[in-house]
């Protein structure tokens, strides 16, 4: 290869692209229909690339997505405000995929709404 340093940093590129293309696949929810499920937190996992829920509704464990930590620590969010037991209301689009997966848009923790997006 004539220019080797460009080609490794283009394969870099991709690769970066690919991954970022990969994870942020919003479109397999179905943005026409908005749930809400109010309910208390089963599990929480304050990780990235985005912090989950477990919550109960209509008898079933659904698991919510929620923003990444950095984005939920900026809307005034902290780890210690949902951990299992606390009650919230989610609000989101269900999975097209999943039966019991919601991307979620707002979430209310104490009567406070905070919005993810």
């Amino acid at each position: 290869m004539k220019y080797p340093l460009f080609g490794l940093f283009f394969s870099g590129a991709l690769l970066t692209g690919g991954i970022a293309v990969a994870h942020h696949g919003w479109g397999s929810y179905d943005a026409g229909r908005l749930v809400s499920i109010t309910s208390n937190v089963q599990e929480a996992n304050w990780q990235n690339p985005h912090v989950t829920v477990v919550v109960t509704h209509q008898d079933k464990n659904w698991d919510a997505v929620l923003a990444p930590p950095f984005r939920m620590s900026a809307r005034g969010l902290n780890p210690d405000m949902i951990k299992p037991g606390t009650s919230v209301r989610l609000e989101g689009y269900p999975s097209t995929r999943t039966d019991t997966e919601l991307r979620a848009e707002r979430i209310v923790v104490d009567g406070k709404t905070y919005e993810l997006r």
